[in-house]
């Protein structure tokens, strides 16, 4: 091994890092361990490396050699060289770096923290695992929710409002919209 080498070999490592880095900023927000172990495998797939080998190239088992950098370049729509030249991680582009000044306003129709992601998480195990069933069955709950029921006298003291007009409207618009579902024989 020359002593150039070792330098070209932690460059490489460096820089596949700040490509990991790069990916998850473009793929999500708030990335926790759980969210962090699912995008590795995919951004291994991107690389078209196994999970694996990936793993093994940050734990420095194994070094990125110049068909792998060169692969890597081409995957990632890097120019050809970019893999060998140091790149401080802090140089992402403007749209995956954080936001300098001010707070930003979330999207609304995103999980906010961890709480609303582990719920997103449940629903959409749920509805993998049973699609019909959980689609029937959030419909029920989200319907209870939206459509208003008439309080009965022991629940009208402390019944919550009753739903708007705008939220009546838009629980009937939703129910049109979804197609009724078959039973299972």
């Amino acid at each position: 091994m020359s002593p150039g080498s070792h330098d070209v070999a932690q460059i490489r490592l460096d820089n596949a890092l700040v490509l990991f880095d790069e990916f998850v900023h473009a793929t999500i927000k708030h990335p926790d361990a759980a969210t962090l172990r699912g995008l590795e495998r995919r951004f291994a797939e991107r690389l078209q490396i196994q999970p694996s080998y990936w793993s093994q190239i940050k734990g420095r088992s194994r070094q990125i050699g110049e068909r792998l950098a060169r692969q890597f370049e081409s995957l990632c729509h890097k120019p050809f060289g970019w893999m060998d030249q140091p790149h401080v991680a802090g140089t992402l582009p403007p749209a995956a770096r954080a936001p300098a000044a001010g707070p930003e306003e979330p999207p609304h129709n995103l999980p906010q923290d961890d709480d609303e992601r582990f719920i997103v998480g449940l629903v959409l195990t749920y509805y993998r695992r049973h699609p019909q069933r959980a689609r029937t069955r959030l419909l029920d709950l989200l319907g209870e929710v939206l459509t208003p029921t008439p309080p009965t006298q022991a629940t009208a003291a402390r019944a919550s409002p009753a739903p708007t007009d705008d939220e009546q409207t838009l629980w009937t618009r939703v129910q049109t919209g979804v197609a009724p579902l078959k039973r299972k024989r």
